[in-house]
């Protein structure tokens, strides 16, 4: 059994494929290998989840410093170095594809010192010290498993302090002292201080991504999907690139083709300095999708192109994450789109149409969905009076008694009343109260959130 596989162009591709290193990691693999623009990383196969759930396992922890050897070698950077320090991304992967449901840990690898070492290797103090606060405030969420409330608190109050409308308005000082604050509460609610030694920061990372195979809405996923509880995920670790460098850096998640209606256009969602978390959490307002083509006209240039290639690649329309750095593109994930069953009929007949399938192949696609019961409703004209406009993320029409949480939603599923789940930004605990409601509507978040994609799955 392979400890660990590289994911760099050239590397030998894992035998076992999606099955032994995740879809996610898979899928890096074959796009580095067909030269698409994807950071160094290295992927722990589906089996370490099988073998450990915790950080002191010693076997993890030496595969673990082998594999940041080996981007250390890549990349020309250094965990933990006080010059040129390597910072790494810490992501769940199953084999299916399971968005949203398991954990992520960003920033991996920063402290007091490397944080002074990353602004003298970028000469950007804001983007290290914005860097470091999210790595605490996620590392407490997910590692530390401690509740957010305090933490929103503070950032609520730094935001207060400099009449800032949101975290990208913050400058280096306003996230130092936010940072420094955070440290202060992680201690008082935890009775230790955060972990200042990289290597522990991976380790226990990695040990939480391995939980959250077990967690309820992972669980909740599995059998809504029928998919089996002994798989397992795999850890992916990769080089971090920062959309939160600046003007000319952002995040962005992208689908290939429409996923609610099937049409052929790049549908996406970015924030400009912003990481992928800003736009997947589906936490935040998304409002620089319509400034990327105007800011940044190669790397919408570039995405275009990038859709038609993953196309080629996977032979299907594809959903993937990506983050601009300094006016550079990065691929970060892809996977086959998750879609309405509508967009499923369209972009089979659309591929038939472009010779891509034949139609024996594309009826396969479409096993297990009746073609008889693909509706799309809409509002008899004239459209009743508008009391508000929001981004659609899905198609057809619902209508339904208002619940503000998945228990109510579950109550009154259980009563035969249609319900709408309303809140103020859908997470993806909420998978159940998903699963059973008539429509969702949030006030925050884009549409290609996680939240977003698992609906509209479900239709």
């Amino acid at each position: 059994m392979v400890d660990f596989y590289p994911i760099l162009p050239g590397a030998l591709p894992a035998k076992g494929g999606a099955q032994e290193i995740g879809n996610k990691a898979w899928n890096l693999m074959r796009m580095a290998q067909a030269g698409l623009p994807v950071p160094a990383a290295f992927v722990l196969p589906t089996s370490w989840c099988r073998r450990t759930r915790t950080a002191s396992d010693t076997a993890m922890r030496q595969t673990l410093a082998k594999g940041i050897t080996r981007l250390e070698t890549a990349t020309g950077l250094a965990f933990g170095a006080a010059r040129r320090p390597l910072v790494v991304s810490v992501r769940s992967g199953a084999a299916v594809s399971m968005p949203g449901m398991m954990e992520t840990a960003l920033d991996v690898g920063l402290n007091a010192e490397t944080v002074e070492s990353l602004i003298r290797l970028t000469g950007n103090p804001r983007l290290a010290w914005d860097s470091y606060r999210r790595l605490v405030q996620g590392y407490a969420e997910v590692v530390a498993n401690l509740p957010m409330a305090p933490f929103d608190a503070l950032l609520a109050a730094a935001l207060k302090r400099a009449e800032a409308e949101n975290e990208r308005e913050l400058d280096h000082r306003d996230l130092r002292t936010l940072t420094l604050a955070m440290l202060e509460s992680y201690r008082m609610a935890t009775g230790t201080e955060f972990p200042a030694d990289p290597h522990e920061q991976l380790a226990q990372a990695a040990a939480a991504v391995f939980r959250s195979w077990d967690s309820p809405k992972a669980a909740s996923y599995r059998r809504l999907n029928g998919i089996s509880d002994e798989a397992g995920t795999a850890v992916t670790v990769q080089t971090m690139v920062y959309g939160n460098a600046g003007g000319e850096s952002g995040a962005g998640v992208a689908f290939t083709r429409n996923p609610a209606t099937g049409a052929r256009e790049l549908y996406f969602d970015f924030q400009f300095n912003a990481q992928g978390e800003d736009v997947v959490a589906g936490r935040q307002k998304l409002r620089d999708s319509d400034r990327l083509r105007l800011v940044l006209p190669s790397v919408w240039a570039r995405l275009s192109d990038i859709c038609h290639e993953l196309e080629v690649l996977f032979g299907d329309a594809q959903d993937f994450e990506f983050t601009v750095q300094s006016g550079g593109l990065y691929l970060l994930q892809t996977r086959r789109a998750k879609r309405t069953e509508w967009a499923a009929v369209a972009i089979a007949v659309n591929m038939v149409e472009e010779g891509r399938l034949t139609p024996a192949e594309a009826l396969k696609r479409l096993d297990g969905i009746d073609l008889n019961t693909v509706v799309r409703t809409s509002f008899a004209l004239p459209v009743p009076a508008t009391l508000a406009v929001a981004q659609v993320a899905g198609i057809g029409v619902a209508s339904g008694a208002i619940a503000l949480d998945s228990d109510a939603v579950k109550r009154l599923s259980a009563a035969g009343t249609p319900a709408i789940l309303v809140r103020r930004d859908t997470v993806t605990t909420d998978i159940e109260g998903m699963a059973l409601a008539a429509g969702i509507l949030t006030a925050s978040g884009g549409r290609t959130s996680h939240a977003a994609v698992v609906a509209r799955q479900l239709g």
